[in-house]
């Protein structure tokens, strides 16, 4: 009865994504701000400010993913990059396994996921169905589950793709995709959810950007922001310092971050949200016909 639900809510959204029309060929586009884009600076429901990595970065702390959607070709009017990095910088409710962003296609398949926990995984399908999933990278070891603040750069480029955590581990998995994949934007982008499963994200999370090409994941920590200019941070785990590895004429461009920040207020160190029932109705942002 259950999956029976999951699947009507499912075909109410198709109606939507079907109709946005065929989605043209990835000419070149700019950085994506997918926490702009998904209205997190007007705070949706279940969404409210919290303090990021550094004391004086705002960051948003989530109770109820489920309601946080768009359409893609939204985000991406000019297709999906071929190659891209995907940035966050988050913290995670202890113990989750969870995922962070997911894209959809027109069909309901989804193309593209990060999620978060113990292991971390990448989904990625292209327009052939490859990698199957036996062939989905898995990246084991890891853990993103200790309720710690993380830096997490993803990069994809050709048959690979590669995981750096907080600034110095770094691992690269085989992504066995079709030399010309294309990826679907007729669908839609959820974030913390997936339409079929029960898990949401629980946590903090202060950026969340995808760039075309693969440059922005390596240079990821070299921003300036990185130091938090002399305040005082939580470290994430075993990572040091990299402010003597950065040439004083170097000024890595800052990733977009959302406007109208409001002052910061102090939060507790970290609290446990409850979560709302998850794919309940259709997703805000998604209307039926």
């Amino acid at each position: 009865m259950e999956r029976c639900s999951r699947c009507h809510r499912l075909l109410l959204l198709l109606p939507l994504v079907l109709g946005l029309g065929t989605a043209p060929g990835w000419a070149g586009a700019p950085s994506v701000d997918v926490l702009r884009a998904l209205r997190f600076p007007s705070l949706p429901d279940g969404v409210r400010r919290a303090r990021g990595i550094c004391p004086a970065h705002v960051a948003y702390r989530v109770s109820r993913p489920d309601q946080l959607s768009a359409p893609t070709r939204q985000l991406f009017p000019g297709g999906f990059p071929k190659d891209f990095s995907l940035l966050t910088v988050v913290r995670t409710r202890p113990g989750l396994q969870a995922p962070l962003l997911t894209l959809y296609s027109a069909q309901g398949v989804q193309q593209l996921g990060l999620e978060l926990g113990r292991p971390v995984r990448f989904l990625y399908e292209d327009q052939t169905g490859r990698p199957q999933p036996p062939a989905q990278p898995v990246f084991r070891g890891l853990s993103l589950a200790d309720g710690k603040w993380h830096r997490v750069a993803v990069a994809v480029k050709g048959q690979s793709v590669t995981l750096i955590v907080d600034c110095k581990k770094r691992v690269t998995r085989p992504l066995p995709r079709s030399a010309h994949p294309v990826l679907d934007t007729r669908g839609v982008v959820i974030f913390g959810a997936r339409i079929l499963d029960e898990e949401v994200f629980e946590g903090d999370v202060q950026e969340l950007v995808i760039v075309p090409g693969v440059q922005a994941a390596y240079q990821f920590c070299e921003q300036k922001d990185l130091e938090c200019e002399g305040s005082q941070r939580e470290r994430p785990q075993n990572q040091q310092s990299h402010r003597t590895q950065r040439s004083p004429k170097q000024q890595p461009s800052r990733l977009h971050r959302p406007q109208n920040q409001e002052p910061q207020r102090q939060v507790r160190e970290w609290d446990k949200p409850t979560i709302a029932a998850h794919c309940e109705g259709q997703h805000p942002g998604i209307s039926s016909p």
